[in-house]
């Protein structure tokens, strides 16, 4: 049996593309010594705008869109991953996914919590 509401809904969207962000952070870390290798992103809220979007219309999770990131500067190898910037992101993805864990906590406690009073 599952159980799910439209919010659980939406932090699970929330928890996936956090995981995708951490995903693409670490890959990028894990490139930093590549020859040419160009830091990738996403757009973390209109990836969210787009999958509560999707969710509303009944369509199927997508993976999001990356691409890569401007504005940087590359090193002489045309590598332009920055770990400074990479920590960063990590740290705020790592966030991100605690916070969404934290909000599906509670969502199931209030579902339980219903069913319970149901029960009385």
């Amino acid at each position: 049996m599952q159980i799910a509401t439209r919010l659980s809904e939406q932090i699970a969207r929330y928890l996936d593309l956090a995981t995708a962000e951490t995903k693409l952070t670490a890959a990028n870390m894990a490139n930093l010594d590549t020859p040419g290798y160009r830091a990738v992103g996403m757009d973390f809220e209109a990836e969210m705008r787009e999958a509560i979007r999707d969710l509303d219309q009944g369509k199927a999770p997508r993976p999001p869109h990356i691409k890569r990131v401007d504005g940087l500067i590359a090193r002489p190898d045309g590598n332009d991953v920055s770990m400074d910037r990479e920590s960063l992101n990590l740290a705020e993805a790592q966030l991100k996914f605690k916070t969404g864990v934290a909000l599906l906590r509670q969502e199931y406690q209030t579902v339980l919590d219903a069913i319970h009073a149901a029960d009385k």
